[in-house]
C-alpha cells in the first residue's frame, strides 16, 4: 500500500521568515509614535516589513506565478541564517525547513491543477557505489540485486511510465531540467543541492525530498520510492499503468 505523503516540517523557517520582518514592522510603528521627527521613515520601515510579511501568505496560482522571486528571496535568508544554524547544529533542519515550506505551497497549488509533464530528477550516489551497471544511460540495465533503491524504483518507473533522470553532476540535473521543460520537477538529493537547485530552476514548480546518508554524503545514499510514489501520484496527472515485467519472464 502506497503511503500518504506526510506533513510538512516548515516551522523553523515560517517563525524567522514571518516572524522577525513582523516584530520589526510593530517595532517601526511604535517608534512612529514616538518619534515625529522620523515618522515618516519609521512608517515607511514598518510598511516594508508588511511587505516582507504579505508574499509569505501568497498561495495557488498566485504562489505559482511569483514563485521564482519568492524562491529568491527566501533563499538569500536561508542563506543569511545558514552560518548561525550550523554553529546551532540545526543546519540541514534549517534548510530542510525552507524546502518543507515551498513543499508545502506546491501540493496545495497542485491540488487541483496536477502537473502533466512531470521529471523525477536522482543523484547518482543512490547506486551501490561498487556497482558497474549502466544506469546513468539506461535505467533498465540495473542488475536488479536489490542492494540499493534502483531496483525499485526501475519497476515504478515502469508501472508508471514516470520520465526520469539520474546524473551525477548538479549542472546536468539542471540541464536535464531546462531541457525536458517539466510543468513540474520531483527531486531527491542531499539538503545542500536541494537547496541550489531549487534556486537554479526557480522557474519550474519543484517538490523534493531528502536523502538519507547512512554512509555519509554521496555513499550508498537512500531514499524512499514509496514516498516519492506518493509525491508522484499526489502531484501529476496518472498515465496508464504498465504491468511490471521482470527480467525472466521477458528473457
Amino acid at each position: 500500500m502506497t503511503p500518504t505523503l506526510p506533513p510538512e516540517r516548515y516551522a523553523l523557517f515560517l517563525w524567522v521568515r514571518r516572524g522577525l520582518p513582523l516584530v520589526a514592522a510593530i517595532l517601526a510603528f511604535a517608534l512612529a509614535l514616538l518619534d515625529h521627527a522620523h515618522r515618516g521613515w519609521w512608517v515607511l520601515a514598518g510598511v516594508i516589513g508588511l511587505t516582507l510579511v504579505w508574499t509569505t501568505f501568497q498561495r495557488g496560482e498566485a504562489y505559482l506565478r511569483a514563485r521564482p522571486s519568492f524562491i529568491r528571496w527566501d533563499a538569500r535568508w536561508v542563506k543569511a541564517f545558514r552560518p548561525l544554524a550550523r554553529r546551532l547544529g540545526m543546519e540541514d533542519a534549517w534548510i530542510l525547513a525552507f524546502c518543507g515550506f515551498h513543499n508545502a505551497r506546491v501540493r496545495e497549488a497542485m491540488m487541483h491543477r496536477k502537473a502533466r509533464k512531470a521529471l523525477i530528477l536522482l543523484p547518482h550516489c543512490i547506486q551501490l557505489a561498487r556497482c558497474k551497471a549502466p544506469i546513468f544511460d539506461d535505467l533498465s540495465a540495473c542488475y536488479e540485486c536489490g542492494l540499493c533503491p534502483v531496483e525499485d524504483f526501475l519497476h515504478a518507473t515502469l508501472e508508471h511510465r514516470w520520465e526520469s533522470r539520474i546524473t551525477n553532476r548538479s549542472h546536468k540535473a539542471y540541464r536535464e531540467a531546462r531541457a525536458y521543460r517539466p510543468d513540474l520537477i520531483v527531486a531527491v538529493s542531499c539538503t545542500d543541492r536541494l537547496l541550489k537547485g531549487m534556486v537554479k530552476v526557480a522557474d519550474v514548480p519543484a517538490y523534493v525530498m531528502p536523502l538519507s546518508l547512512p554512509h555519509g554524503m554521496c555513499v550508498d545514499t537512500q531514499f524512499s520510492v514509496p514516498l516519492l510514489t506518493a509525491a508522484m501520484e499526489a502531484l501529476v496527472e496518472p498515465k496508464p499503468r504498465l504491468e511490471p515485467v521482470s527480467r525472466e519472464a521477458s528473457a
